[in-house]
């Protein structure tokens, strides 16, 4: 596995990083060095891990040795860490969604390409071994030509759901469950089919919870060479239904990855022959692995010279185009 050696700095350090970052981190042969966060828990959490606890972004900065910065922060803030980084010529792995706003996304990109740093979104669902699977099936021919993308991503984000859930905050998540979740879908699109979409539309809704952002989104799309897909994503479905869908339809068979979208590994790829309507469950190789692990352990591969290929910030702000145009064309909805 690549990452090993790695020295990072974690800015934020939140529930994403806490449990499931810095974890991927450190089974990738990692370091984590230097935390930032504002919260003393947080940064005494960090502290237990062997990491120097910092305040702020600067002191972060300071530190001697780092490698990387993955940033975890709520999404608002994704701007003024990456510009940071990128100052500081240092290669900055940002949590989905790149940004808050099209705009943010914009300058970030104009200040990483400015310093030559290499950036990443971390997109950790393109690393689950199940997708990985499906990808090598689709390019070997199994589903003939690929004809359709389905997406189900669903789960329960209430107004508590955290202490202070900024995801239901408009300013400081930039939207609610299209923003936060559908990232991940039209990022697994474009892996999976090899081209992102070329045309969105969605419909939003705000029907369940009590707050200003959607709880509910539904995408259509379609990509340049006429592969059609649609998503739906939400906050307001209970987790006891079943909620996590991936799909990809061919004229061969189809592919269908239950639970396996979201930060764990696990879940079941089966296959559907199209000719004789068999099932199967296919093979996932170590499919036990971590995406998170597997993310760290790519984007230390980058930094140390390797593979570039899965980080592409041109790639993530083309998705962050399709998000803004997504929200901007849908019509009210109330």
């Amino acid at each position: 596995m690549g990452g090993r050696g790695i020295s990072w700095g974690i800015v934020g350090f939140g529930w994403v990083a806490r449990d499931y970052a810095a974890p991927g981190i450190l089974a990738a042969g990692g370091r984590i060095s230097a935390v930032s966060d504002p919260s003393p828990t947080a940064r005494d959490t960090a502290a237990s891990l062997g990491a120097r606890p910092c305040s702020a972004l600067p002191e972060l900065l300071a530190q001697p040795g780092l490698d990387a910065i993955y940033v975890a922060t709520p999404n608002h803030l994704h701007r003024q860490a990456v510009e940071a980084a990128a100052a500081a010529s240092l290669p900055v792995l940002c949590e989905k969604p790149m940004a808050a706003t099209l705009a943010d996304a914009e300058a970030m990109a104009s200040a990483v390409k400015r310093a030559g740093v290499l950036y990443g979104t971390a997109f950790d669902q393109r690393h689950h071994p199940a997708h990985g699977a499906m990808r090598e099936a689709i390019s070997a021919g199994m589903l003939g030509r690929v004809t359709a993308v389905r997406i189900a991503y669903c789960c329960w984000v209430d107004a508590c759901w955290t202490a202070d859930n900024w995801r239901a905050d408009p300013a400081r998540a930039g939207g609610g469950a299209l923003m936060d979740l559908a990232p991940h879908g039209l990022d697994l699109i474009h892996f999976l089919t090899g081209e992102p979409l070329a045309e969105i539309a969605a419909l939003t809704q705000v029907r369940v919870q009590d707050y200003s952002v959607d709880d509910g989104a539904v995408l259509i799309g379609r990509t340049a060479d006429g592969v059609l897909a649609q998503m739906h994503v939400s906050y307001n479905c209970p987790e006891a239904l079943p909620r996590r869908r991936l799909e990809v339809l061919g004229t061969r068979g189809q592919l269908v990855a239950l639970d396996t979208m979201g930060q764990t590994p696990g879940g079941t790829l089966t296959f559907t022959d199209g000719a004789t309507g068999e099932q199967r469950l296919l093979p996932v190789a170590d499919p036990l692995a971590s995406p998170f692990a597997r993310q760290m352990a790519a984007f230390g591969r980058a930094v140390s010279g390797g593979d570039r290929s899965p980080f592409d910030i041109e790639r993530d702000l083309g998705l962050m185009r399709l998000l803004d145009r997504a929200y901007r064309n849908a019509p009210p909805c109330r």
